[in-house]
Parts: C-alpha cells; sequence; structure tokens
C-alpha cells in the first residue's frame, strides 16, 4: 500500500479550499425530487434515450445555483476546465454529432472560430452575457436531438459522417458521463458541494 506524504509545496501550505460539504440535506435535490431516472428503461432505444437525458440532467445539476464568476471557476493552473468551459463544450459536441454528422447541415460550429480549438474553454469568461448564451446554445443543440431522435425511430438510422444513430448516442453518453466526472470535482473546488 502506498500512502501520500504531505505536500511540501510552499504553494500549497495555508491554501484556503472551500469545505467539503456532503450529506442527504445538501444533495443537488432530494431523492424523491431528483428529475434523473433509476433506470428501469425497457429496450435498447429507451435505455440509449433515457441513459442520455440523465446525464444531461447531470451536467445542468452541476451548474445549477452559481453566477458568472462560479462557473467560469478554473480547476487548477495550467487546466482550462471550468463548469461554464464544460457547458459549452457540450453545446459544441451536441452541435457537432446531431446537427453536422447526422442531420448534414452545413453550418459553422460552435465555439470553433479561428485558430483556437478549445475556444469553448477559452473564451469561458466570468461574465453573465457569456454564461447566457452558453446556456442558451446548450438548450437550443440539446432541443434540437430531441426532435430529431423523436423524428428518426431507426438507430441504424446513418448520418452524413457515417456513423449510425446509435453510435452517436453510445458516444454521447460517454462524452457526458467523461465530462460529469469533471464536473463533480470543478463544482467541489467552487463551493465544497459534492454529490448527485
Amino acid at each position: 500500500m502506498v500512502f501520500a506524504m504531505p505536500s511540501t509545496d510552499p504553494s500549497h501550505q495555508g491554501a484556503q479550499w472551500p469545505a467539503r460539504r456532503f450529506g442527504w440535506s445538501d444533495m443537488f435535490a432530494a431523492p424523491e425530487d431528483d428529475p434523473r431516472s433509476e433506470g428501469g428503461f425497457r429496450g435498447e432505444r429507451a435505455t440509449l434515450l433515457g441513459y442520455l437525458r440523465d446525464q444531461r440532467l447531470t451536467l445542468e445539476m452541476k451548474c445549477s445555483d452559481l453566477d458568472a464568476d462560479g462557473l467560469a471557476r478554473r480547476a487548477v493552473e495550467p487546466s482550462n476546465l471550468s463548469l461554464l468551459g464544460l457547458l459549452r463544450h457540450m453545446a459544441k459536441v451536441e452541435h457537432i454529432w446531431f446537427r453536422l454528422r447526422l442531420a448534414g447541415q452545413d453550418l459553422p460550429r460552435l465555439y470553433s472560430g479561428g485558430d483556437d480549438r478549445d475556444e469553448d474553454f477559452n473564451g469561458a469568461r466570468p461574465d453573465p452575457e457569456v454564461v447566457a448564451e452558453a446556456w442558451n446554445a446548450w438548450r437550443a443543440e440539446v432541443a434540437f436531438a430531441e426532435r430529431f431522435m423523436a423524428e428518426e425511430p431507426d438507430l441504424d438510422m446513418v448520418g452524413t459522417s457515417g456513423h449510425t444513430l446509435r453510435e452517436v448516442l453510445v458516444h454521447m453518453i460517454e462524452e457526458y458521463a467523461r465530462h460529469n466526472g469533471h464536473a463533480d470535482l470543478l463544482r467541489e473546488r467552487v463551493d465544497g458541494r459534492v454529490g448527485q
């Protein structure tokens, strides 16, 4: 068994971190009010759509009740990760997979202008207008994806990129799950809130 030694780095000495909070009383929603499902989906399509919906709700919950400063707070140097960056990134990912690669729409990519490939993260500034735009973009892309999926009954439908709807749904669940793990740590860094 290996134990971590206390840090001797002077930059870590006396650091003021938010107090870690956890308990049923501090959950994002009381268990009976949690909007996410507990599984129990019937059939492949319902399972994929249900888990994707739950992952989206998790990101929304992790970003809830924070001001622009909290949402834009970076994890640690040199990382450019923030909850606001994740929200913008997932709007971009939804846009790429559903609008561009499945529906074949000819549109510029979100948060991909110029030479900055990480504009989604790098442009996540603590500005209420940037926050409002990010929420609007993410909600618009989720709404488009939900309409697209409702109108396309065949999981084997092949988009213009050659990917099936089934592949895209599995990829989106994976993408959200990965970034929701980041969101757990980012939220704890902002205000000590953990859980769900």
